[in-house]
């Protein structure tokens, strides 16, 4: 960009202008304003007082290569002008390009230069690399808050499986490379890459249609230039390729190709983002002045006037050639102000030349005044054959000033404008295809981001329901994901959670394990308490335990009340009565023992029950070992000289009995003392319930119980067997033995069957085994004295008791 007060100094522009051929009308507009906003500087008696700015206007069309070339010619006649030289720099500044190929050609070419270069639409995040573009500035956001503003879309609407079409060029393959990294974070999968351009064979086209159509994918976002989505439009109109919902980046959602009834068909629906756009009514006299007669050799009029009014300028002398292919104007042809060229109301890249300009002037001021603008200004502080290119890079990095729209116009550390984009939406209004605006992106404080949005104004291609887009419907409650082999992770298939765990939300990607105490339920969506199982009085088992031991327990008291019935009788003489009533009221407490089994387990019954257990056998077996010795001692006392007999009376009966059941007592006492029994949940029956049972607390002392009650059993089976020779009529010895036989099978096989049964089954093995050796001991000792007294009282005589003594 250059200045003049009486030298012809001029600011650079480079565009697209023509591509192949053709004019292209958008880019022609820029031009023309850029023109309209240099004269509005001119004719500003504040911003650059005395101080004019020319300009050049070079045609890059479209091409890299062109865009380049212009670079370098620029480039020659800045390697002329040192650093010391009394002229001033040909060029100031350079407003270049609309595309980012050519931009990054023209920044890499002259940023050596330090030449200030400012886009209006050029939008690669690789341009704000300051070590390869130094220089480099623009008005339009960067394609890296493009990126998140379009992968903030794709998040808000719950797209998780998106396609993806890109130029192959830098805009494209830079773009979706941010956008990928953005949207991965979000979970979402890209299904395919199609590339386009506009120079490919249309059999590269067609790739991409088939493509399309061959995938599942409901959302596509086209990341495109204006230019090389054409060729893709008129094949997916052509192909007739309805249903998928677009989503368009800025480059291409506001051509005017959108409002033609056949795209639109295809196309309805589109939602994009757009930079901020602005109204200048004071643009449409002047772009409607522009006119072939006015100036006949301004460049690209000519192409332009045909265009717009549809017919080619010819002027006198001028040779019209042999074929006229095209309408001679007459001269008297009128403009057509509703042309979408001379629209006003909707300018968003024009906002964005006007920034440029505007940032560049404002940045001379600061040069050559030393000032912002609206200060007082005084004089010149720099002579203007002194400034250089990177003098205004230095000033344009700090330009800080509030345009006519209100807006804050600054550039970051990078070259990069505040992000701003309005998010829009394609709909049929009045038969007439308009972009409403719904919202927008912009950055905020501490690099965060806002997206503000009206979604039930939206819309879309399948009308006013939110179109889906999945690879793989989300996963219901109770299930979840499967990631399927070889495809991406938006692919999966959903499999019911392991018994135990839950999903209790959509989606999820693990099942989530039961705390201990519960279990999930069918459905796999809730964990619920798992059954508590102990034995009950209720159920059948508990209420057979409880009537056989209610049973037992009354027989004994019945039989105690035959005792004293018949306590003078020879039969109960002599089978020591004292002993048999302490034998019967341990086997009374022994029936009753198994009561304490049944139940909730507390830490009392806990305690009780084992105890109790050992106590009353201990006391049981002592009686039978009591009444054993009497028997021997009585066989003994027959023979001639041995007085056995009086040694062992009634008293020592007693201290056999209370000796042999303290020394039991002492062992519960110092098991209660040390680890007693207490109340447990055990989990390893099963899954779906916990039983509550008493855990021993010490297995040692459980086991030293038991253990001390099978000695004292096995005694009295050895003492029993020595007496079974005894009379035959009343031979209690054999009954013992018997007894004793019964105990100790029941107890020997109580064992394996107590450690290898599940849950409450292991209570009712061990209530079977205290009830089974309780009976075998009452029937087997008492039974027979019953028969006598009731069904052989003949025999009750003490004739016939010592019949073969």
């Amino acid at each position: 960009m250059g200045m003049y007060s009486s030298s012809s100094d001029i600011l650079q522009l480079i565009t697209k202008t023509k591509t192949f051929n053709r004019l292209d009308l958008r880019a022609f507009r820029w031009t023309q304003v850029m023109i309209f906003f240099i004269e509005e500087i001119n004719k500003d008696p504040v911003l650059l007082p005395n101080i004019s700015l020319g300009y050049r206007i070079l045609n890059s069309c479209a091409s890299p290569t062109n865009a380049l070339r212009a670079a370098l010619t620029l480039a020659s006649g800045l390697k002329d002008i040192g650093s010391t030289s009394p002229c001033p720099s040909a060029i100031s500044a350079l407003i270049a390009e609309s595309e980012s190929s050519q931009t990054i050609a023209v920044a890499g070419t002259l940023g050596p230069f330090q030449l200030p270069i400012v886009s209006y639409f050029s939008t690669c995040a690789c341009l704000s690399d300051r070590v390869k573009y130094p220089t480099f500035f623009r008005t339009a956001p960067s394609d890296y808050f493009q990126a998140k503003a379009l992968a903030a879309l794709v998040k808000r609407f719950g797209w998780q499986w998106i396609g993806v079409i890109q130029s192959d060029n830098v805009y494209g393959r830079n773009g979706i490379l941010a956008f990928t990294e953005e949207v991965k974070k979000f979970g979402v999968c890209i299904a395919f890459v199609g590339k386009v351009l506009r120079t490919y064979t249309m059999d590269k086209i067609l790739d991409v249609v088939e493509m399309i159509k061959q995938s599942s994918v409901k959302v596509i976002l086209a990341y495109i230039p204006e230019g090389d989505i054409y060729p893709l439009m008129t094949e997916i109109v052509k192909q007739n390729i309805t249903g998928i919902q677009w989503i368009a980046s800025e480059a291409w959602i506001t051509t005017p190709r959108l409002s033609s009834p056949e795209i639109y068909k295809a196309f309805s629906g589109t939602i994009g983002i757009v930079v901020k756009k602005m109204v200048m009514p004071s643009l449409k006299p002047f772009l409607m002045s522009i006119s072939p007669y006015k100036d006949p050799s301004a460049a690209f009029v000519r192409d332009y006037w045909e265009i717009v009014v549809g017919c080619r300028p010819v002027f006198p002398g001028e040779d019209t050639g042999t074929e006229v292919t095209h309408k001679i104007c007459t001269g008297n042809e009128r403009i057509n102000s509703q042309h979408v060229f001379f629209g006003v109301n909707e300018l968003r890249v024009v906002y964005n030349v006007y920034n440029a300009v505007y940032a560049i002037a404002h940045a001379l001021h600061q040069l050559v005044f030393c000032q912002p603008v609206g200060e007082q200004t005084v004089r010149p502080c720099l002579n203007i054959s002194e400034i250089q290119p990177k003098k205004v890079t230095d000033h344009l990095q700090r330009v800080h000033f509030r345009n006519q729209f209100g807006d804050n116009i600054f550039f970051d550390e990078n070259g990069n404008p505040p992000a701003y984009y309005e998010i829009v939406n394609c709909q049929l209004i009045n038969e007439k295809m308009q972009r409403v605006t719904l919202g927008h992106f912009a950055s905020v404080t501490n690099g965060a981001y806002v997206l503000d949005i009206k979604d039930e104004e939206i819309v879309w291609s399948t009308g006013k329901m939110v179109p889906t887009s999945l690879c793989s419907n989300v996963c219901p409650p109770g299930t979840r994901k499967a990631q399927i082999k070889g495809k991406p992770t938006c692919c999966f298939d959903c499999i019911p959670c392991a018994d135990g765990t839950i999903a209790n939300l959509t989606g999820a990607a693990e099942c989530t394990p039961c705390p201990q105490e519960y279990w999930s339920n069918e459905r796999k969506d809730e964990c619920i308490p798992k059954t508590i199982e102990f034995l009950t009085f209720q159920e059948p088992m508990g209420i057979a335990i409880t009537v056989v031991s209610l049973l037992g327990a009354s027989l004994s008291l019945a039989i105690v009340m035959v005792f004293i019935r018949y306590r003078e009788t020879p039969v109960i003489k002599a089978s020591n009565s004292e002993l048999s009533c302490f034998l019967l009221f341990s086997l009374l407490l022994c029936f009753l023992c198994p009561l304490t089994f049944i139940g909730r387990p507390t830490v009392w019954t806990c305690m009780l029950r084992h105890t109790t257990f050992g106590v009353t056998f201990a006391l049981c077996i002592s009686c039978v070992l009591g009444k054993t010795i009497v028997v021997v001692t009585a066989f003994k006392a027959t023979c001639p000289g041995n007085n056995t007999a009086t040694k062992f009376g009634p008293a020592q009966q007693r201290i056999i009995v209370c000796s042999c059941t303290v020394l039991q007592i002492v062992i519960c006492i110092l098991w209660l003392k040390v680890n007693p029994p207490f109340p447990d949940m055990v989990f390893r029956y099963s899954n779906k319930r916990i039983v509550l049972e008493c855990n021993p607390g010490s297995e040692a002392a459980f086991y030293i119980v038991l253990g001390y009650i099978g000695l004292l059993a096995i005694i009295c089976l050895v003492l029993a067997f020595l007496a079974r020779k005894l009379p035959d009529n009343f031979n209690e010895g054999k009954f013992i033995t018997f007894s004793m036989l019964i105990f100790c099978a029941v107890w020997i096989t109580f064992i394996p069957a107590y450690i290898s049964s599940p849950g409450k089954f292991t209570v009712a093995v061990e209530t079977f085994a205290i009830l089974s050796s309780a009976f075998g001991l009452f029937i087997s000792i008492f039974a027979p004295k019953c028969y006598i007294i009731f069904i052989k009282p003949e025999q009750n005589t003490k004739r016939h008791i010592m019949g073969k003594i």
